[in-house]
């Protein structure tokens, strides 16, 4: 047996539906400081540092999970760090 749903919902009712915060007002506040930066011209002003705070990217945590996804896929079995540096030399 299958069964299709359909439903027609805008993004924000999606998220409001699903209790996501609204966070249309923060990547506001975001676009606009960024384009003030970018427009007056500060030295040294890079729009990726101040972003990078805010991706999963900096926890060590997310790329001991990505490398034992990746050793998985490649057919390795997930060991410690120590173990799989000793096996593969």
């Amino acid at each position: 047996m299958k069964i299709n749903i359909d439903i027609e919902a805008t993004p924000q009712e999606i998220r409001s539906f699903f209790g996501l915060p609204n966070l249309e007002p923060l990547q506001d506040e975001m676009v606009d400081m960024m384009r003030k930066n970018m427009t007056s011209g500060i030295e040294g002003f890079d729009p990726l540092t101040m972003i990078k705070a805010f991706t999963p990217e900096s926890s060590p945590a997310l790329s001991a999970l990505q490398n034992t996804f990746w050793k998985a896929m490649m057919g390795q079995k997930a060991t410690k760090s120590s173990e799989t540096d000793s096996e593969s030399i």
